[in-house]
């Protein structure tokens, strides 16, 4: 049976969106970033996860049409802010008191050692191309890594997602503290 052609996508991607109005915040104030990520089954993966781990919100830049089924539901329970660009983004999380970190596999501190505030929000880039801003104009961006020990270069975007929602919801339940 061949999958959905683009027309069902799309169908399918407006009726979540709609339903995604009604989406209620999580219990974490975490906020993930979605940096221009290809609109394939890392989106919807992620926010399945981001219902998982309690996070606020899922902030999509430069993200548009995307299959909402991996999501098995998620889509609509995790409440969606889209934006055209990530200036636009970076400006109201700064205003909200959120601090912002990038995941980048080639350096930054190690995500373990970190300090996460409660509001953190956590931005993750395209896949191939990373973030679609020069990180220079965002010098208060600071940069995160998870630690690696083979020869893969970087981790699958949704897997990295996961991760750093894990660690960071590990730390509000442990010590209470980031």
């Amino acid at each position: 049976m061949p999958g959905p052609n683009r027309k069902n996508i799309r169908q399918r991607y407006e009726k979540e969106r709609r339903r995604n109005l009604l989406a209620q915040p999580g219990p974490h104030e975490m906020i993930i970033v979605l940096d221009r990520l290809k609109a394939g089954y890392n989106i919807p993966k992620i926010f399945r996860s981001a219902e998982a781990f309690g996070a606020r919100e899922v902030h999509l830049v430069g993200i548009d049409t995307f299959d909402p089924a991996p999501a098995k539901g998620s889509f609509r329970k995790v409440p969606a802010r889209f934006h055209d660009d990530f200036s636009a983004c970076h400006t109201g999380l700064v205003a909200q008191g959120y601090e912002l970190f990038l995941l980048d596999p080639a350096g930054g501190s190690l995500l373990q050692e970190a300090p996460l505030p409660p509001r953190s929000a956590f931005v993750f880039g395209h896949e191939e191309f990373g973030p679609s801003f020069e990180r220079a104009a965002y010098p208060d961006l600071q940069c995160l890594s998870i630690p690696q020990f083979g020869s893969v270069q970087s981790l699958n975007v949704s897997i990295a997602a996961s991760i750093v929602m894990y660690e960071y919801v590990r730390r509000r339940l442990g010590s209470g503290g980031g």
